[in-house]
């Protein structure tokens, strides 16, 4: 994750979104690296993350599975999934050393 989470809010959302895998890799999309902020204001989260390619098939029921489950943080009522592209994601830097392990990336 490239900004951590900063409100007790903010780590409610990281929490609950952190069950959200990617159904193609079957890997945590925390643990891939790919949620690159959470933000909370008011009762609106806000979530920028990058997908593992420009042509995931799977990327639109990723989002989705996001707002899901940040939604079912209490006072949270709006999500918000920005999908960026830039930084492009790097599993070798971004994503945990157990996703790592799991991809079979041993450097």
């Amino acid at each position: 994750m490239i900004r951590e989470p900063e409100t007790e809010k903010e780590w409610e959302v990281y929490y609950s979104i952190r069950s959200v895998e990617d159904p193609e890799i079957g890997i945590s999309l925390v643990e891939l690296g790919l949620i690159y902020d959470v933000k909370v204001e008011g009762e609106t989260a806000e979530v920028t993350m990058t997908y593992t390619s420009l042509a995931c098939p799977a990327g639109p029921q990723m989002k989705q599975d996001i707002e899901t489950h940040a939604l079912r943080v209490d006072g949270i009522n709006e999500v918000v999934v920005h999908v960026v592209w830039n930084p492009k994601w790097e599993p070798r830097s971004m994503a945990s050393e157990e996703a790592k392990m799991q991809m079979g990336i041993f450097d």
